[in-house]
């Protein structure tokens, strides 16, 4: 081994000291504000469904009906490819995966919906019973892998009764077992950030009240005001809002109608590629940035129903909004209807298995270099990384083929995907 060369250098140790103790307070804040990607699975798609109509079945019936929306609109792969346009080389997998996939989860996420889709009676009756449903499907298995409600927001017409469900449910819950890992609690049309501060004291107080660690009840903030987005100093609010959460913000829904009403958009230009809804979600993203809140699309209003000429029509716009939004890093949307659960995991497997050689060729690539002596951007492995570990999770890509391409273990790809701050600054040698 040859003798390591010996460097001058001009600054005192106390000056380096110095600029250390000068900076240990935004290193704290930044491993406050900024923690990173929780690394936890994310969801595709939001289902919302009435709390007045959900059922120990709903989530069983969704996936029958839309296997049957595929069986008799696009039969085959054959079928389906020519319906989206998706190349012959992705057909049958993609067809085949979406099959199973109604077959074994049709639904990630489920909120009964207590606000705008709300039209019971007793909202009492119906919050205990969606707690109770919900407890019993967890115990058995049948549950998806989220699910929660979605209370009325803390506008002072519905404050009280929004509050008094969001007790109801949590209770009933608590009741029956306990809370469960995938609960997801979601608060609609937020404005300003005194009602994510008061959310915030609502689920602190119900923690204290039942024994459960601080912090444990997180919840979703609805981004479906302009308020939301730009406050009147001119600063985005919805940063300010997931500050005000403390740590409890777990991600940003964007509210396709109301925030299009609020902004005077007419009905028939009310979509999620509307420049205004473009301008809303980016705002959206980078606010979330690093903080670990997630940022989901919202949904479409175009229900695929009717002779096959109109549910094609209906599946070609679902599955192009879908395909744009994950483009764009929104990995999560909202569906309204069982007919567009086909076409939201067509979507999906299409667009990770499409990039699938590609990112595993290029991450394994870096891994093999990375042990040595040249030290790629650490960004890139944690972009491909992240890319490969969403297809695994929503069942695009299986597990060993992955494993098999990259030849990386899932907690390889982990690492690979939350690197340490420092890691991403890193500049290549």
């Amino acid at each position: 081994m040859g003798q390591q060369e010996t460097v001058a250098t001009s600054l005192a140790g106390a000056v380096v000291e110095g600029v250390g103790a000068s900076l240990a307070a935004v290193d704290a804040e930044l491993a406050r504000r900024y923690p990173g990607d929780p690394g936890t699975r994310q969801p595709v798609h939001t289902v919302y469904v009435p709390a007045e109509s959900f059922a120990a079945d709903t989530v069983r019936t969704w996936g029958e009906s839309a296997l049957a929306a595929l069986d008799e609109h696009a039969p085959d792969a054959a079928a389906l490819a020519r319906v989206l346009g998706l190349p012959g080389h992705l057909a049958e997998p993609v067809h085949a995966r979406v099959r199973a996939k109604l077959e074994r989860e049709p639904v990630e996420d489920l909120r009964i919906d207590f606000e705008d889709g709300y039209g019971g009676t007793d909202e009492d009756r119906d919050a205990a019973r969606a707690a109770r449903l919900l407890a019993r499907a967890w115990a058995d298995g049948t549950a998806p892998p989220y699910a929660g409600i979605r209370i009325k927001c803390m506008e002072a017409a519905v404050r009280e009764r929004g509050i008094r469900t969001l007790d109801v449910f949590l209770t009933g819950l608590m009741d029956a077992g306990g809370l469960p890992d995938g609960l997801v609690l979601t608060l609609p049309k937020v404005t300003y950030t005194e009602q994510v501060t008061a959310m915030v004291r609502l689920v602190e107080e119900f923690e204290k009240a039942r024994g459960l660690p601080a912090g444990r009840i997180g919840f979703e903030i609805q981004i479906e005001t302009s308020q939301a987005i730009l406050g009147p100093d001119g600063t985005a609010t919805v940063a300010r809002m997931i500050d005000a959460a403390e740590g409890r913000a777990t991600g940003l829904h964007y509210g396709t109608f109301d925030y299009s009403a609020c902004l005077g958009v007419s009905a028939a230009h009310q979509a999620g590629d509307h420049p205004a809804a473009d301008h809303a979600k980016a705002v959206m993203q980078v606010a979330a940035a690093g903080t670990g809140v997630r940022v989901s699309d919202g949904s479409t209003n175009v229900l695929p129903v009717g002779p096959t000429e109109r549910v094609h029509e209906a599946w070609r716009l679902h599955y192009g909004l879908t395909r744009r939004a994950l483009a764009r890093a929104y990995y999560q949307g909202w569906d309204m209807h069982p007919g567009h659960l086909p076409t939201r995991y067509a979507a999906v497997f299409a667009f990770y298995r499409e990039g699938f050689e590609q990112a595993a060729a290029r991450l394994s690539a870096y891994a093999g270099r990375a042990g040595g002596d040249v030290m790629d951007e650490p960004a890139t492995a944690k972009a491909l990384s992240s890319y490969l570990l969403r297809g695994i999770d929503c069942g695009a890509l299986d597990a060993p083929e992955v494993a098999r391409a990259t030849g990386l273990t899932r907690a390889q790809l982990d690492a690979f995907a939350a690197p340490r701050r420092g890691d991403l600054t890193a500049t290549s040698r």
